[in-house]
């Protein structure tokens, strides 16, 4: 059997020229690479210009990927923005409802803290009254008109009292209790209050209907010099409501006076003030004699 042969193939013989080539050519690199280092380390200044076009021809890679990390954060701030804004606007949109409620709130305290300043005002005006109350009811379903106060007997409130708020006449007391009265309002059915015309003595009876409303009936029928939106205050006869109190306002023209609506709003009004009679001389005299009924005293119920 021939032994085999020793001779390497060609492939082999390729194969180990290549592998000698990267050699070399690695040392050399090694070889030139410390040069150049040697020589930066000695003349730093030797290869600048070389560093500036390097960098001159890196730069517009460089901007593109700037570029793109800057576009990259712009959208994701904008994202977080966008989140965020959501949040926000529906916290500010509580806040601002939050703050209306307080705003509301604000208002009724200052309009409350200005009626209570025109009670006082009348306070002044009229002297001191018999009791100040808040109205604490009112018939709902009942055909007559009462308001119920906070104040009765024992605060010396009496029957047929006259009631009033800082716009004008709301009734007068129809009966009391130990803390609590009724209030016969103006527009009760079976209310009878003597009124004059504010601009003239025009004399006349503002009744009640029981709607809401009160008729101005005129004593001296004839032409009716009634007009609408006419003011009709209290004439003072009978002695229980002091005169130039405010009563009630024309809407309407009828042919023997006109309807009007009370000045003095039970439904707006909250604290009311019991007077003292105008004078007790008359009121005593009416309560005793039923005659006086018929002029208009308007003696209670």
């Amino acid at each position: 059997m021939a032994p085999p042969s020793s001779r390497a193939s060609g492939h082999s013989r390729k194969a180990q020229y290549s592998r000698f080539t990267s050699y070399l050519i690695a040392a050399v690199g090694a070889a030139i690479g410390l040069v150049l280092l040697g020589i930066s380390l000695w003349q730093p200044a030797t290869f600048s210009s070389l560093r500036g076009v390097a960098g001159d021809v890196g730069e517009p890679a460089g901007q593109a990927v700037a570029v793109s990390r800057d576009g990259s954060g712009t959208v994701l701030d904008r994202i977080a923005g966008f989140w965020n804004a959501g949040k926000q606007n529906a916290a500010l949109r509580e806040e601002l409802q939050l703050a209306r409620i307080r705003l509301k709130e604000l208002e009724a305290t200052e309009q409350e803290n200005a009626r209570l300043k025109a009670l006082l005002d009348l306070t002044e005006e009229s002297g001191a009254p018999v009791a100040i109350s808040r109205i604490v009811g009112s018939s709902v379903v009942s055909a007559r008109r009462f308001a119920y106060i906070g104040a009765g007997s024992r605060d010396g409130v009496q029957a047929g009292m006259p009631v009033r708020s800082e716009r004008g006449i709301l009734g007068r007391v129809f009966e009391t209790a130990s803390s609590t009265a009724r209030v016969l309002l103006l527009s009760d059915s079976e209310s009878v209050v003597p009124v004059r015309r504010a601009q003239d003595d025009l004399i006349a009876f503002a009744e009640g209907r029981g709607d809401g409303l009160v008729r101005i009936r005129l004593i001296n029928l004839g032409i009716n010099p009634v007009e609408e939106g006419d003011v009709f205050v209290t004439s003072g006869a009978g002695g229980y409501f002091k005169p130039g109190l405010a009563v009630a306002v024309i809407h309407e023209v009828t042919d023997d006076g006109g309807l009007a609506r009370m000045i003095a709003d039970p439904a707006g009004t909250d604290f009311v003030r019991v007077e003292a009679y105008w004078e007790p001389e008359a009121v005593e005299a009416a309560q005793q004699s039923p005659d006086q009924m018929l002029q208009g005293t308007n003696a209670p119920q």
